[in-house]
């Protein structure tokens, strides 16, 4: 089994909590990292039928069953469960007798904000980063890791990692968007999927995806809603601070795994992908996600945005922290890049003029290359190392 980042993280919230609940991508490992992590506990899917049954039919029985707790897997499959584990980690608050995991994000958070409040801990499990797979499969090239992505499946399958990806997309189709939202025209809906993946690294505009795909915008944001709750897109905010200066409010939009993202963009090899004009905004995504894992997986908040102003200065990413941001361009190059001083340079000026101003600014920029090196007050990040740097400021 590959050794996850984030049990560290698991463990240390499971005690100080007397619930743990593990969210994210369906088939990202979550089971598998709470059975390891928790071998001696009592396991229950509520996705098998008979379980799920018995949860719903009578809830306190089932959740006697498992006097010290157990892992009870897909918890929102069964939402009548968290009012009653309300009552008993009221009554014995001990730490790590529940983990809970889910797949469908906002009705796992729907359920924990009205019965579990202030008695559980979260951590988001996303597929595996570069850093986990490095672990495990020697990756030279960086258009492999883009193109494999990190579900766990989708890696052991390799060159057929295709095959595992139209499965999944299926899957996801029959379930998961007509479960969270009432959607009978999959066929739209997959094309509306394949939109999205094309739109990754860009501006989101509800109207014009809705256009392109034929729908409404009012249907384009429900759809995109239901890419968000089941972890399949996420929106990056604009960064935010009371300045003079007007910023772009919009968000941008990606992909949690870019594996996925090239199957539904039909890029069914690393030579499709490397003379493919979206190389680089796929690239640009993948770096992000890479990022955001690092974060997640060590229990930190997102804390991400990037930047852009009126006049076109523009940074891909910015942690976005009082007294130390990290600040990084993102670039598809594999030859070291000059570093796109106005972006900087406007970014920083921002920064300085807000009410708390940084003391420092943490400049860098991630690239395809192969060495990482600080240059003139700027660390240039190879590729693979993405995982293996801080993104956590101070």
């Amino acid at each position: 089994m590959i050794t996850r980042q984030a049990l560290p993280t698991l463990l240390d919230r499971a005690s100080r909590s007397p619930i743990l609940t593990v969210t994210g991508p369906r088939q990202s490992g979550k089971t598998t990292l709470c059975r390891a992590a928790f071998p001696d506990k009592p396991y229950a899917s509520l996705e098998t039928p008979s379980v799920q049954r018995d949860a719903l039919e009578d809830p306190e029985a089932f959740l006697a069953r498992f006097p010290d707790g157990a892992i009870l897997d897909e918890a929102q499959r069964a939402p009548v469960l968290f009012s009653y584990l309300q009552g008993i980690v009221d009554e014995d608050p001990k730490p790590g007798r529940w983990v809970l995991t889910g797949s469908q994000h906002f009705g796992l958070l729907q359920s924990i904000t009205q019965s579990l409040a202030g008695r559980t801990t979260l951590i988001q499990l996303l597929p595996l980063s570069i850093a986990e797979l490095r672990t495990v499969r020697a990756m030279g090239d960086p258009l492999e890791a883009l193109w494999l992505g990190g579900y766990p499946r989708a890696v052991e399958r390799g060159a057929k990692a295709g095959e595992w990806f139209a499965d999944y997309t299926m899957t996801y189709l029959e379930r998961d968007a007509r479960q969270v939202l009432d959607i009978g025209d999959l066929i739209t809906f997959q094309t509306f999927l394949g939109l999205c993946a094309g739109r990754a690294g860009q501006l989101l505009n509800l109207a014009s995806l809705g256009a392109d795909c034929g729908i409404t915008q009012p249907t384009a944001k429900s759809w995109l809603s239901v890419l968000e709750a089941s972890y399949v897109a996420f929106r990056l905010p604009a960064l935010h601070r009371t300045v003079r200066k007007r910023l772009t409010k919009s968000p941008k939009l990606y992909f949690y795994d870019t594996g996925l993202m090239c199957h539904l963009l039909g890029i069914r090899s690393t030579a499709d992908l490397r003379d493919h004009p979206l190389r680089g905004s796929i690239f640009e995504n993948w770096v992000v996600t890479e990022v955001l894992k690092w974060r997640w997986n060590r229990g930190l908040r997102s804390d991400l945005a990037f930047y852009r102003d009126q006049r076109g200065a523009e940074v891909d990413l910015v942690i976005d922290v009082p007294l130390l941001p990290i600040v990084a361009e993102i670039k598809a190059s594999v030859t070291r890049p000059s570093i796109a001083e106005r972006g900087f340079d406007a970014l920083i000026g921002t920064l300085q003029s807000a009410p708390v101003a940084p003391l420092l600014v943490d400049r860098r920029v991630v690239y395809a290359g192969s060495e990482t090196l600080a240059v003139a007050g700027t660390q240039y990040v190879a590729w693979r190392d993405v995982g293996e740097v801080s993104w956590e400021p101070g």
